[in-house]
């Protein structure tokens, strides 16, 4: 009994070690800036910085192969033709390869090879894309694998409820959402409804309101903007958007007329505190996650895997995307209806906010293309608005589309429009307060 006693004690330690020390390497990794040379930026930045401007060649090459996989799998696979939205996209994606090779073989239409076109998108964002996502992944693995995330939903149990409409459980899950990534988090919430563990309502607020794209993208975001100088503030203002919004469009339509017959939370177990339970699930984590090793595997993979899929997507609806802001009124047309709301934000120049935050229906990344010159404190709502709006035509509308939940088109339309009108009034007074008490450089 005692030998028992001792292994059991000894295999708790060593998971709160893993608990402490893997968790503290992953929190250095994605939120603490670190000056190399004359740039302060995050250890995630600097290591894909390096990898792009010292080993180019190869990191072409490598960005290149996961375009290439994400555009002939589907069809190797036999998937592409799943359903309308997958052969919508699976065709997109095709449409991405040629457009890198056009580039990169410098043979095209002139308009495509415009400074903001195909070289933007290439140079800037989808060779950063391609070597953050990946490398991301591997710092993820000590963020979210070994008890944090578990640690941290069961304290914030108390308030998933009255805030957010959802069961005590669904604290895991958003987490999970906003620190991993998008389609992970569906993935993960698609599931748990399968199991009856989410009514239809609880289902569509986790969907659409905490399944937004990983730290790892917002990086991207930060440094097409020139933010990362203020990459804390950058993170956690977009943080607190994102769960305020969610907070009051699951108290309004189309999401409160969702099927919910009733609420289905879970006590604390018997005899323990919120503490001691948070910090029981996170050792049990701890203890439970497979070898680092293995761990950081997998997590790679998945980071392939995603950037395979976003890539060629980015290179398709991003210039799409592009041609349309510069040569149609489509943004224009759609930018009047958020008009209002960048007016009210007091905006220097309201309609191209409005214009340029619309474009983010395509591609979250558009409105960081588009403002990349603007002033100071827009270009902080834009990469705001650009997470916080959760829902885009390239990637996560048809990931929600491909679960279980019953959500129409209509309903991510309409819910994309109200978050993003949400998310300019609540963060513009944030970025004006932090502009004027220097936060913001």
């Amino acid at each position: 009994m005692t030998d028992i006693t001792s292994h059991e004690g000894g295999s708790r330690a060593g998971a709160g070690l893993k608990l402490v020390l893997f968790s503290l390497i992953g929190i250095i990794f994605f939120f603490v800036p670190v000056t190399i040379g004359t740039k302060s930026t995050i250890l995630l930045d600097h290591a894909a910085t390096a990898l792009a401007v010292q080993l180019r060649p190869v990191a072409v090459a490598f960005v290149c192969l996961l375009i290439a996989y994400g555009a002939i799998g589907p069809f190797v696979r036999g998937s592409w033709n799943r359903n309308v939205t997958e052969a919508i996209f699976s065709t997109l994606r095709v449409l991405g390869l040629g457009l890198s090779v056009m580039y990169l073989t410098g043979v095209g239409p002139e308009t495509f090879f415009a400074p903001d076109m195909l070289p933007f998108l290439f140079d800037k964002l989808v060779l950063s894309v391609g070597l953050i996502v990946p490398i991301g992944a591997l710092a993820l693995a000590f963020l979210v694998g070994y008890g944090l995330l578990e640690f941290t939903g069961v304290l914030v149990q108390p308030v998933m409820r009255p805030v957010w409409r959802t069961p005590g459980w669904s604290a895991i899950d958003a987490v999970a959402s906003f620190v991993g990534s998008y389609s992970l988090a569906l993935l993960i919430t698609d599931r748990v409804f399968k199991e009856g563990k989410y009514t239809v309502r609880e289902a569509v607020i986790i969907a659409t309101g905490f399944s937004t794209v990983s730290a790892t993208f917002m990086i991207i975001v930060a440094k097409t903007l020139g933010l990362m100088g203020s990459w804390n503030l950058y993170f956690w203002t977009t943080f607190v958007v994102t769960f305020v919004v969610s907070a009051i469009t699951a108290r309004i339509w189309p999401i409160t007329g969702k099927d919910h017959p009733a609420d289905r939370d879970q006590p604390l177990p018997a005899g323990k505190s919120r503490i001691q339970t948070a910090i029981d699930v996170g050792l049990d984590q701890a203890q439970a996650a497979p070898p680092l090793h293995a761990l950081l595997r997998d997590t790679f993979v998945d980071g392939l895997r995603m950037a395979s899929i976003i890539l060629p997507s980015i290179m398709a609806v991003g210039l799409l995307g592009l041609l349309a802001a510069k040569y149609t009124p489509i943004f224009d047309i759609l930018g009047l209806a958020l008009y209002p709301f960048t007016w009210l934000a007091q905006f220097n120049d309201p309609m191209l906010a409005a214009k340029s935050m619309a474009a983010g229906l395509a591609e979250m990344f558009l409105p960081a293309i588009l403002l990349k010159e603007a002033d100071l404190g827009l270009r902080f709502v834009a990469a705001v608005v650009s997470v916080s709006q959760v829902l885009f035509l390239s990637a996560s509308i048809p990931c929600v589309l491909a679960t279980s939940i019953p959500l129409s088109f209509r309903d991510l339309i309409v819910i994309w429009y109200i978050r993003t009108a949400l998310s300019i009034l609540v963060t513009a007074p944030i970025a004006w307060l932090a502009i004027s008490m220097g936060w913001l450089a």
